[in-house]
């Protein structure tokens, strides 16, 4: 197997939910960023299916001077909702689960 070097990774806080408060050394990507969004799989303590929390990636904050990015943090998102993808326009609207198919304003 060839060797692909030192992997890079960033120590990022994490806020809000069991993680709140710790830093974990988290993989950077192909652009230098972490991840868009973490997911952590929690097992069940009684063998059922493991419970995952999902947190998103968000400026830690900018410099004062120049507005310059210091950085990623996670901060997490309880509901777990997926991160809004690309819309393209030609791809198919998704559909809308907060949508009443009796409610006729229109």
């Amino acid at each position: 197997m060839a060797d692909t070097g030192a992997v890079k990774s960033e120590d990022t806080p994490f806020e809000g939910g069991p993680m709140d408060g710790r830093v974990l050394p988290v993989l950077l990507g192909p652009t230098g960023h972490p991840p868009k969004t973490y997911r952590i799989p929690v097992p069940d303590a009684a063998g059922g299916p493991p419970t995952v929390l999902v947190y998103h990636r968000v400026p830690r904050g900018h410099s004062k001077r120049l507005g310059l990015q210091q950085g990623w943090k996670y901060e997490y998102d309880p509901q777990g909702r997926q991160e809004s993808k690309l819309k393209w326009p030609w791809s198919k609207p998704d559909a809308n689960p907060d949508a009443n198919p009796d409610d006729t304003q229109g």
